[in-house]
């Protein structure tokens, strides 16, 4: 191959990394410069403009995703969530219940951004709304104003790993396309599949691992250094009775049950599930913030839809015969909870559509028009991605990293290291779309066609589940990192950038820390996944 072709790949990769620094629109910017570096190849004679003409069909492609229809369901979830007020609600009681302890305000917001993370998967919304609830009430309790800082963008971040996350489903596809081009490199031709359902699977024991890792952190942060991490009210406080914990942590549960509970049990996809998350949110918000007690009855008809579902599941998969119904009780049965769902997606929308909030919007036209925006702008990168991505590898480009991965020193584990190292530094830099949509389709099926042992190729799950922890980093690197931009666009005036900036770094160095872990012990991402589905 000759040199031309490599370089103009390194000055296209190199373009779009300077423009994006430069702060021009990602989707643009990755459309703009493929096309002008396909016609710049085209007239040095490296680059043939037919290629382009598979561009049209690979949008096509992508729109008829089924698995990235989750996409704006996920979104429409977090931002109705938002609306709804659960997050208040939980921070205050988990305020109450771990304040009068050292650091116990720190811990609860972790534990909230846990539980926010395995209910919606949105970071803005969770930062946001920690960083002006949580955040004032910290500095006046007297903690440090970078282990506040910290805590919550740490927290707020936990929604990119931990399921359901708009992350694992972007990351989950891109996995799943280059699994097969690289089982079809290797001359297999009936190719096995990795779904969104395996990654979100893998990732949730890694998930679970970085709270684990945040609580031991804050806790020990407490202990040595008590006047910044003090407890609340000297270290008295009403305990939480309860019925405000119940109350408090019926929103999340639900909807844990909802998305989480439904795909880990196989009984439905990403895309259904996120489906049935949106409608319960959807209800959650009609009930909490117009009053409308009436939905109360609809939320438990669809939580006995949900148990029922799970049941059967859990009956099938341990391959054991359920108890049957008379057909007519069951027919009558889910004809009953079928009419209580609907009764209370109609109450729902009437009442989030009569509702306004501080802006004196609309709510339910407000979540539309933030949905529609948010999911435009993902789907728009991705296109401009793909255009990417085509004129990339009709430079060859693919190939030269292929033969540059697999030719250093060191094999497959310099090989792994190399990519992680690029996607970290990348994080500092870009968000967590672009190195997805430009870096995933390129190097991953290469990766996965190494070996990480004789004879023992790369699993998928385990490399997305890296992938995905790595990118979490992204939002917390400076100098743009997202969960530290949305933290400064709501942190009082005491707070300063460098405060952000050097609360994160401990953050930063736990999620490290849990990349090194997963290297050594592959089985917390490949243990549940392959307990569940047998893969």
């Amino acid at each position: 191959m000759s040199t031309l072709p490599i370089l103009l790949c390194v000055l296209m990769f190199a373009s779009v990394c300077g423009v994006l620094v430069l702060g021009f629109p990602v989707a643009f910017t990755l459309a703009g410069i493929a096309a002008l570096f396909a016609f710049l190849g085209a007239f040095l004679g490296v680059f043939d403009l037919a290629l382009l003409l598979a561009f049209p069909q690979r949008i096509f492609s992508v729109m008829s995703s089924e698995v990235l229809v989750a996409v704006p369901l996920f979104v429409f979830l977090g931002v109705m969530l938002e609306r709804s007020k659960v997050a208040e609600d939980l921070l205050g009681t988990m305020s109450q219940a771990f304040g009068a302890r050292p650091g116990g305000l720190a811990i609860s917001v972790t534990l909230v951004g846990m539980l926010l993370a395995a209910s919606t998967g949105i970071v803005g919304a969770t930062v946001v709304t920690m960083g002006l609830l949580a955040l004032p009430t910290m500095i006046r309790a007297g903690y440090g104003h970078a282990f506040s800082c910290g805590s919550i963008c740490a927290a707020g971040t936990l929604g990119q790993i931990i399921p359901p996350s708009i992350v694992l489903v972007i990351l989950g596809d891109q996995i799943s396309i280059a699994y097969q081009n690289a089982q079809y490199s290797k001359g297999i031709f009936a190719p096995d599949t990795v779904s969104v359902n395996d990654l979100f699977a893998g990732a949730l024991i890694p998930g679970l691992v970085l709270v684990l890792a945040y609580l031991a952190y804050q806790t020990a942060y407490a202990v040595l250094n008590p006047a910044r991490a003090p407890a609340v009210n000297g270290g008295s406080g009403d305990p939480v009775s309860l019925r405000n914990l119940a109350s408090a942590l019926f929103a999340p549960l639900i909807l844990i049950l909802a998305v989480l509970g439904s795909i880990l049990a196989g009984i439905a996809s990403p895309t259904e599930a996120a489906a049935v998350g949106a409608v319960g949110a959807l209800m959650l918000a009609g009930h909490r913030m117009a009053g409308a007690r009436e939905v109360t009855i609809s939320l438990a008809a669809l939580c006995l839809l949900l148990l029922l579902g799970l049941t059967a599941a859990f009956d099938l998969r341990m391959q054991r015969e359920a108890v049957p119904l008379p057909d007519m009780i069951a027919f009558g049965a889910a004809v009953l909870l079928t009419g209580g769902l609907a009764f209370g997606i109609w109450t729902s929308l009437r009442r989030t559509y009569q509702a306004r909030d501080e802006r004196g919007e609309r709510v339910l036209v407000s979540v539309m028009r933030s949905t529609l925006k948010i999911s435009s702008m993902i789907f728009v990168i991705l296109i401009g991605a793909t255009l990417f991505s085509l004129v990339f590898r009709g430079f060859g480009g693919d190939k030269v990293i292929e033969e540059f991965l697999q030719g250093l020193p060191g094999g497959t584990l310099a090989a792994v290291l190399l990519v992680m190292a690029v996607m970290f530094l990348m994080g500092f830099f870009l968000d967590f779309l672009e190195i997805v949509f430009i870096v995933v389709p390129i190097v991953a099926p290469i990766l996965l066609q190494m070996e990480v042992a004789p004879g023992q190729l790369m699993h998928p799950v385990w490399l997305g589940v890296m992938m995905g922890i790595n990118i979490q980093t992204s939002f917390l690197t400076p100098p743009f990192g997202f969960a530290l931009f949305y933290l400064r666009g709501v942190a009082p005036d005491a707070i300063g950038t460098p405060d952000i900036y050097k609360g994160a770094v401990p953050f930063i160095g736990l999620q490290l820390g849990v990349l090194v872990a997963l290297w050594f012990a592959p089985e917390l991402a490949t243990w549940l996944p392959t307990t569940l589905y047998g893969r």
